[in-house]
């Protein structure tokens, strides 16, 4: 008597294209300023820790 093979592989899913997003100038000056002003941040804020909990 043959059992049923109840688990077997689902076929696998075609990737999808993935979606590219077209910034301006100024999206992408001010994109890079935040970036710059987050890791500004970031370096002030690990200052104060201790030296062993500094990620910067």
């Amino acid at each position: 008597m043959k059992t049923p093979n109840t688990f077997t592989k689902a076929p696998k899913r075609k990737a999808e294209k993935a979606k590219r997003v077209q910034l301006s100038d100024e999206a992408k000056k001010a994109y890079e300023e935040m970036m710059q002003k987050r890791d500004a941040e970031q370096k002030q804020y690990g200052t104060h820790l201790d030296p062993g909990m500094r990620r910067v």
